[in-house]
């Protein structure tokens, strides 16, 4: 038996990845925020690896593309540009869906510099910006335990998963 739109509950889940290159000195900018890094990530705009896939999820969820189909690579105005825009861009396409963040799975794969001492800064810089609250923004890390291009340094990469809910009216 198959159901309709109408008879299902308003969830949808989206998933997020984002990679980029390396290079020499720092800073690193992640979630937002800049580490102190001997490396720092490179893109088209400010390659924050974690707000990129964030934002691809969001856009997954609600079916809306992906981050470079909003923000080329290939427009000069994307040049170096606070990855802020990108997922402030994504959140107003999910309001003007009526749906609102349940929470955020974060997953950063990097093998330096090391995460922990970040990640509460980075959940509570990424809820402000979501406007959510920091319990709904999971952030954790992991290392490439020297294998590949994250496990050599060479790369970093993010992994999210974001669930939405429809936001009923106020009756």
């Amino acid at each position: 038996m198959t159901s309709t739109p109408a008879e299902l509950p308003n969830l949808r889940i989206g998933l997020g990845y984002d990679s980029h290159r390396l290079g020499s000195g720092g800073p690193l900018r992640i979630g937002g925020i800049d580490l102190p890094a001997e490396v720092h990530a490179i893109g088209h705009s400010d390659a924050d690896v974690l707000l990129h896939a964030i934002t691809d999820a969001l856009l997954g969820a609600i079916c809306g593309g992906d981050i470079g189909r909003l923000f080329p690579d290939t427009a000069a105005e994307n040049a170096g540009r606070d990855s802020r825009d990108f997922l402030l861009a994504a959140l107003d396409k999910i309001n003007q869906r009526g749906m609102g963040i349940v929470n955020l799975d974060c997953v950063i794969l990097a093998e330096r510099p090391k995460m922990a001492a970040h990640i509460d800064a980075m959940r509570e810089h990424i809820a402000a910006m979501l406007g959510i609250d920091p319990t709904q923004v999971g952030i954790k890390a992991k290392t490439g335990e020297g294998v590949g291009e994250i496990g050599t340094g060479q790369s970093i990469a993010t992994r999210v998963v974001v669930l939405l809910a429809g936001i009923s009216a106020a009756g």
